[in-house]
């Protein structure tokens, strides 16, 4: 195995043209573990620890461009305002100690359906940035996920960038564990309302073969509130709003038994885990009397 350690981005780029079976690694919480237990065997590792930019992020005010290495604890210490989903999703991985490696960068490369970013990152209606040295490219979120452990990259490309917009209404995450810590996902669940645009989306992890929205359970949710005139006059909503909108989401689940769970077993808390955030969301929003509501509060491991 030959190790690559490029010192600029450009280095980078040029390496992975030169190998593109080339591991990228920054944290390697999800590379090293592969490699120790020998389920994968690279030619190549490629460093990218040197290169400083990847650990840095930017916020033109309607978006926050974070970059691929930036670690989960400095999401939670100081994008929490703007990015309150993922912040939520992120006191969720792992120990402190990984969270100080791990980052968005790494759970997207892996496109694990349990990683615990993609919930967050669905629901926020993120954008990831491609790039190579044939130039740059930003891949909706939605199309990322191709399969069990695939992506959208080409094989020459690395993730320089997350591109996610600024939280305008309350955002949640929730997932189910087989204990509270140190844990890998039974099921998760990332809901965002969207306020300025009167929209809804959601994120489910661990419970179709790649991280699905639930789209119908969206489309609900949103008319509901527009019919209801909820956006304008936040009011409790009706149980029967959150049942099917629980109900919906759970059906979107294409899930699997494995040692973690069943598949109903992951059906089921699908729609417990998509009425909790929808009752926290929704007491959020109201709370602000409908304005824009981007503080920290209930939500994580359940």
């Amino acid at each position: 195995m030959e190790f690559l350690r490029p010192a600029t981005w450009d280095e980078a780029l040029a390496a992975k043209a030169a190998h593109p079976a080339a591991v990228p690694i920054a944290g390697g919480t999800d590379v090293m573990v592969e490699i120790n237990f020998d389920h994968r065997r690279p030619g190549h590792l490629m460093d990218l620890g040197r290169i400083g930019e990847l650990s840095r992020w930017e916020t033109d005010g309607a978006t926050v461009r974070l970059g691929a290495s930036v670690p989960y604890t400095r999401i939670i210490e100081r994008l929490a305002t703007e990015l309150p989903a993922l912040a939520r999703a992120a006191r969720t991985v792992a120990s402190p100690q990984i969270r100080n490696r791990a980052g968005v960068g790494g759970n997207l490369g892996t496109a694990s359906p349990a990683g615990d970013a993609h919930p967050a990152l669905l629901a926020a209606g993120a954008e990831i940035e491609a790039a190579s040295v044939r130039g740059t490219r930003r891949i909706p979120v939605d199309d990322f996920y191709t399969g069990v452990k695939r992506n959208a990259l080409a094989p020459d490309e690395l993730i320089r960038a997350v591109r996610i917009p600024r939280a305008d209404g309350p955002q949640q995450f929730a997932k189910v564990g087989t204990r509270n810590a140190m844990v890998i996902a039974v099921c998760a669940f990332g809901l965002a309302l969207h306020s300025a645009t009167r929209t809804v989306r959601t994120g489910i992890g661990s419970a179709a073969p790649t991280p699905i929205r639930a789209r119908t359970a969206e489309e609900f949710l949103a008319a509901a509130l527009a019919d209801g005139g909820y956006w304008d006059e936040p009011r409790p909503l009706p149980p029967a709003v959150a049942r099917e909108f629980a109900a919906l989401a759970a059906g979107a689940c294409v899930p699997i038994d494995d040692v973690r769970g069943t598949a109903a077993y992951r059906r089921h808390a699908v729609g417990v885990l998509a009425r909790r955030t929808l009752t926290w969301a929704w007491e959020e929003y109201r709370s602000t009397g409908g304005g824009d509501t981007t503080t920290e509060g209930t939500g994580g491991a359940v």
